[in-house]
Order: structure tokens, then sequence, then C-alpha cells
């Protein structure tokens, strides 16, 4: 039977869309369910304001009666007036090892992107930098972060016969912390302090953190202006992906660091690995998810590093290792042994080299594509 294409646009369509996802890796020991509730949400257009500022369709693929795919199509005006090109993305790309239903997505989702008058698309790439983006080319065989998003290996195969090119790749790492810090980590930590009149804030309870929240969410907007994919997240969409995190943050390992004016000059955010406790919740914290998530909250020897952010212009001056010195503290304090880090620009070198002084290993690589029509 040929492929056929449907649009998603009830709430049994939505429902259907994001539950395909769990069937497809369900038993893959390396992906890691999202929250289910979380999905839902992502693409409710009455709860999530992303839709006040972008244009986005959904569809799913069947064959032989059976939902066997899926996509997303997003387009950003935003994006496209700081990228200066009229490109869509495609985001949430899902399908079975056949060419014919990876080819009826593909197609359906460009000539969506074609008919809003776009010249190209690029992806996987979401809503915002905040979700997921990118395809796994690189690191199949390890548990993804929750943070981050994993594929089957077939994929890239038919991104490539496809028509599609390499645009740019994100990196990924496991580091392995020592006992001890350089000697050098506490020196430069010390001078950061002394000449500029930089402090270090820590916390015990989320309501401890809860003053910085608006302030951290805004930097997170200038700090990651001039990477790939960003553009001015609004209020509202800032708002909505801080809340959803925000509950879910250990507030010992947010780290920041305020000026000599107790402005936010940085921030860190750390959370203990909740990879294999969300494989076993399956996507949902009740009646018993949040059991396997408290657990790995009390106990685990490893790490998932968020986010980084600096003030642009204090980028160079060094405040990302004042930062990883802070998280280190607090990590060893916990038994912490291995650190994951999110998806890092290939071209971030300022980013990569903060991992040199560790004992590390780049053991993911994600790749986004673009296909011009």
């Amino acid at each position: 039977m040929s492929v056929t294409i449907k649009e998603v646009v009830t709430k049994k369509e939505l429902n259907e869309f994001v539950s395909f996802l769990y069937k497809h890796y369900k038993d893959n020991k390396f992906w890691v369910p999202p929250l289910i509730s979380d999905e839902l949400k992502t693409f409710d257009r009455e709860k999530s304001p992303v839709f006040e500022i972008c244009r986005s369709k959904l569809w799913l693929a069947y064959k032989d009666n059976r939902c066997v795919g899926r996509v997303c199509g997003i387009i950003i005006p935003a994006w496209i007036e700081k990228k200066g090109e009229k490109l869509a993305r495609l985001t949430r790309i899902e399908f079975i090892d056949d060419p014919e239903v990876s080819a009826k997505l593909f197609d359906t989702v460009e000539n969506w992107a074609k008919e809003e008058g776009m010249d190209g698309i690029v992806g996987p790439l979401g809503f915002s930098n905040l979700d997921q983006s990118a395809l796994l080319i690189e690191g199949h065989d390890w548990i993804a972060s929750v943070a981050s998003n994993y594929q089957w290996d077939y994929y890239q195969k038919h991104f490539d016969n496809y028509g599609y090119t390499k645009e740019i790749d994100w990196l990924e790492f496991r580091i392995t912390f020592p006992e001890q810090l350089p000697e050098r980590s506490y020196r430069v930590a010390e001078l950061l302090k002394s000449r500029y009149g930089l402090r270090y804030v820590g916390f015990k309870s989320l309501k401890e953190l809860l003053p910085f929240k608006e302030e951290v969410a805004h930097l997170y907007n200038d700090a990651f202006s001039d990477l790939y994919g960003t553009y001015p997240l609004p209020d509202k969409q800032l708002a909505f992906y801080f809340d959803k995190y925000f509950p879910n943050l250990d507030p010992r390992y947010v780290k920041i660091i305020l000026d000599k004016e107790d402005k936010l000059a940085g921030f860190a955010v750390g959370m203990p690995s909740l990879a294999r406790a969300l494989r076993k919740a399956n996507g949902r914290l009740f009646p018993f998810g949040f059991v396997h998530v408290l657990k790995a909250r009390r106990k685990n020897d490893e790490l998932e590093l968020m986010l980084v952010g600096v003030r642009p212009e204090l980028q160079k001056m060094g405040l990302v290792s004042f930062l990883i010195n802070e998280v280190w503290r607090t990590a060893n304090e916990d038994g912490i042994k291995f650190v994951e880090t999110t998806g890092m620009l290939e071209n971030n070198y300022v980013a990569i080299q903060m991992w040199k002084p560790f004992d590390h290993i780049q053991h993911k690589r994600k790749r986004c594509y673009r296909k011009m029509f």
C-alpha cells in the first residue's frame, strides 16, 4: 500500500503524533523518553506562546493502516529576519526505515514551506535552542541525556539520500571530574574576584533562586544571541520555557556570578542525570515514575550540564571556568564522577576549550541539515 499523509488537527491526532515516539523507540535501551505531558504542552496552541510568533503544521504518515512516521514544519519570522534567509525548519521527524515513508514526509514539509514562500528548509531544528535540535549521527551506543534527543542510526542515510546537506554540527562531551581541581583553576577564580569584584551566589532552595529567575532568562537571550539557530525570545516565550524547567531544577547545581554592582554576570545550570530514571518512568511521573526521579536526585554519580551563560562583554574573561569550579565543588561533595554536556556548536571554540583541562571524550555528534528548493 502507498503512504498517505494526514495533517494533525484534532487532539486525538496530536496524541497519536506524540505517542508514535514511544512506540517507535520502545525497544531501544539508549533512548530516553520525554515526559508525555511536556510534549503535548509544546504543541498546545492555547498554552504555548510560541505559536504567537511562528507558523507551524504537523503531519502523520500511514502505511498498511498503521502510523509509520511524523514531521512538524515551523516558520519563525524573527529568525528569518536575523539570518537573512527565507528558511523553514523541520522538527520532530520520525519514521520507520522505509525510503517511501521518509520521502513522503520530506515532500510534505518541503511543499508546505514552498507554499509559504520559503527558499529552503533546515533541520531538525525546534522552536528555539531550548527545544529539540539536530539529528544524532554519532554516539548511538550511548544513552541520551535528558536535554538531548536520540534518533535511530538509519536516519542519516535518509537525509543524505534525499538531497539534504550538512548545515552545522553540535558536539557533546563526557567529562570525568577529578578528585581535586588544578591549582590554576583556583588562582583564576580568585583573580577574577579581586580584579572585577565578582562574587559567587549558591542556593539551597528554589525559593532562594526565585528572585534571579527573570534575570537568568534575559541573560540567556543575550549570552546565546550569536549562536546558530537562536533569535530573541519574547518575554512570554522565555517565561514558558523557564516555568517548564524551573520546578525540576536542583537549586544546589544552579550557580550564579554577580558583578560588583550585583548584576548578573553569568550562570550555570546542572542536574544529577535523570536519564535512566526517565527510562523507567516511560514518559509518566505518575503513579510511580516520580519515585525513580527522586532516587536519581538523591544518589547519582553522573551530572548533566544543561546551560552555561555569560554576559557577552564578559565572555573572554574566564568566567566559565569560575562557574565550572563551583559546579565541581558541589559535584565532588555528592560523589559525582562524570558530566554529560549538552550540544556545543562545532565552531564554538571558547565553549569546547573549557574541557581541555579535564579528562574528556567527544562521544556524540548531532547534525542540522539544509535543503534549498
